[in-house]
């Protein structure tokens, strides 16, 4: 197997990223005192976010630690898990739910001491409809019961149904949000579909910040992090003012010659 390099803890278990993955941890460890947040979603509002990234990270830290952890693809659509451990999709959730291997004969190990993972199967034509089923959330019981902490990855909340339908499931949702990436009314839209869903939000994980940038935006708190964050829309803003002054700077010097 060889893990991809967007497996930051596992290639620089020393470098900041990983230090910032383990505080998540530690915050994951918080809210789950009780110890009645084992099945963790995580999600994002809209592509691109860094949503895989982060469940795999995530589970890294979780399984350094010595907990019994998995990750379960549950983006039927867009899998990616399987490519970060350097798995075959096949074998996994769809094959599960069809009936064509057990929970524990789809489990495939990873090169990560106790971490293993359940990968998407193969592309159904009803992902939704799978999803929902309650042989879906016989599954994910099992699998409950078997590890300390069940991660999974699900498709984006503004693009299909099936992250709002996990969220049922599931005992809390962990939110990605990528500056510069997201509006923020979408993530609002997300966090109200999902409180809709009847799910627990944990926290957000607010990444691609950049730190030396505070000329405008706003701030996001949330139990799992604290950070500043431009919006999408005032970043485009901010990119035409600099264009336009860049261009009215050029016809200043065309003047003078």
């Amino acid at each position: 197997m060889n893990l991809l390099n967007e497996l930051i803890v596992y290639q620089k278990p020393k470098s900041p990223i990983s230090e910032a993955y383990r505080s998540l941890r530690t915050n994951i460890e918080f809210a789950n005192v009780d110890n009645d947040k084992k099945l963790i979603l995580i999600t994002s509002s809209k592509q691109a976010e860094g949503k895989s990234t982060t469940v795999a990270n995530l589970a890294v830290t979780m399984a350094n630690m010595g907990k019994k952890v998995v990750i379960v693809d549950g983006d039927l659509r867009r899998p990616r898990v399987h490519k970060i451990f350097g798995h075959t999709k096949i074998g996994g959730v769809t094959e599960i739910l069809l009936s064509h291997c057990s929970y524990k004969g789809c489990v495939k190990k990873t090169e990560v001491e106790n971490l293993d993972i359940i990968t998407s199967g193969q592309t159904p034509p009803n992902p939704s409809e799978m999803l929902s089923s309650n042989s879906m959330k016989q599954i994910l019981e099992e699998v409950r019961n078997d590890y300390d902490y069940v991660f999974i990855d699900s498709p984006p909340v503004a693009a299909v149904a099936d992250a709002v339908i996990l969220s049922g499931m599931a005992d809390g949702v962990v939110l990605v949000c990528a500056c510069g990436r997201v509006e923020v009314d979408m993530v609002r839209n997300t966090l109200q579909a999902l409180e809709n869903a009847g799910a627990y939000v944990i926290g957000s994980v607010i990444n691609n910040i950049d730190v030396h940038d505070k000329k405008s935006g706003y701030y996001y708190y949330s139990p799992s992090y604290y950070g500043y964050c431009e919006d999408s829309n005032e970043k485009r803003k901010r990119k035409k003012r600099k264009k336009k002054q860049a261009q009215s700077g050029l016809k200043a010097a065309s003047g003078n010659d």
